[in-house]
């Protein structure tokens, strides 16, 4: 087999490209490049908060909290642009994005200074944050009669084919690749997943790099508010409801490991849309929700197993490698 065949991204890809032919023999147009555009609109928001989760696991951690911090930045946007239409549409973005953030790092701290398992603290403030989303609205809705036109329009708006949502995405996709790729925080950031212990000897805070992933998590968790409620033109406490599991899935889809330290920006994208395409084209061909979502739970425990026999694999291939250079040794030493 090639040697581009076995990348997990390349794999992915090709059955990502033969799910769409198939499902376009069942719904006419499905296949064609405006439907396709359409789905990566519409999976523009998961692609950036699966990005915001795939920082965090990274450095062997987990944000259980990342859906909820959507729920609470975008009510209180949807509020703030309500209230205060006068409020330039950027204020409010990177007000969203510096409460993601707030959001975020109360996560980090607790893990970093207290040192509370992740899945515990964010949990916690999963329930917290959905909480802090009622107690602000009052369980009220904010709906599109209340929104300002420019609120609502600018990520719908076309640019050279795509909506600006898309677009965004897009950059968010670019951004995550070099900070993970080209900066400290993102060499760190494996590092302190891949193993701790050999970080800490390089000189690695692993504990300020797990604080790190959350503050970005929840900035990009806070714009996912925004996008979210300008999308779809309405605000309500249980927004975005399932979406931390949907984050996770598309992370483990993609190839990024549970125990840290392994995956790639790429392989979370395609993840995302992965679930993306069968989200869209599972209702168009009959299928009901429940079926739905035991299709989407096979995939995931499929994908599970697959990382977990490749990671095995790759420990007997280095036991292996070990046992032959031990062995060269011995014969060259006799």
């Amino acid at each position: 087999m090639p040697r581009i065949l076995k990348r997990r991204e390349t794999l992915l890809f090709a059955i990502i490209i033969v799910m769409i032919a198939g499902f376009s023999t069942r719904a006419a147009g499905f296949a064609e490049p405006g439907n396709l555009a359409n789905i990566f609109n519409d999976t523009s928001i998961l692609i950036i908060l699966a990005l915001a989760q795939m920082t965090v696991i990274l450095t062997k951690s987990i944000d259980l909290s990342v859906a909820a911090n959507l729920a609470f930045t975008g009510m209180a946007i949807a509020m703030l642009n309500a209230t205060y239409p006068d409020l330039p549409l950027i204020v409010l973005v990177i007000t969203a994005i510096a409460m993601g953030a707030a959001l975020g790092a109360i996560n980090g701290y607790l893990v970093w200074a207290l040192e509370i398992p992740p899945i515990v603290v964010t949990l916690g403030t999963l329930t917290i944050y959905r909480g802090m989303a009622f107690v602000l609205s009052g369980g009220a809705w904010v709906n599109a009669h209340q929104f300002t036109p420019n609120f609502l329009s600018v990520p719908r708006t076309p640019l050279l084919g795509l909506p600006v949502l898309a677009w965004i995405g897009i950059a968010i996709v670019l951004m995550m690749y070099f900070v993970l790729r080209y900066t400290r925080f993102g060499r760190s950031a494996y590092a302190s997943g891949g193993n701790p212990v050999a970080a800490v000897y390089a000189g690695i805070d692993v504990g300020w790099t797990r604080f790190l992933a959350f503050v970005l998590s929840g900035a990009l968790a806070g714009l996912c508010g925004y996008l979210w409620v300008s999308r779809y033109a309405v605000a309500y406490v249980d927004i975005a409801n399932g979406f931390e599991l949907d984050s996770v899935a598309a992370c483990v889809i993609g190839g990024i490991s549970i125990a840290g330290g392994v995956g790639s920006v790429a392989g979370t994208v395609l993840g995302a849309l992965f679930l993306g395409v069968i989200k869209n084209a599972l209702p168009v061909i009959g299928i009901s929700p429940f079926t739905q979502m035991a299709i989407s739970g096979t995939v995931i425990i499929l994908a599970v197993v697959f990382n977990a026999r490749r990671e095995r694999n790759r420990g007997r291939i280095i036991l292996r490698d070990q046992a032959a250079k031990e062995t060269s040794i011995k014969e060259v030493a006799a």
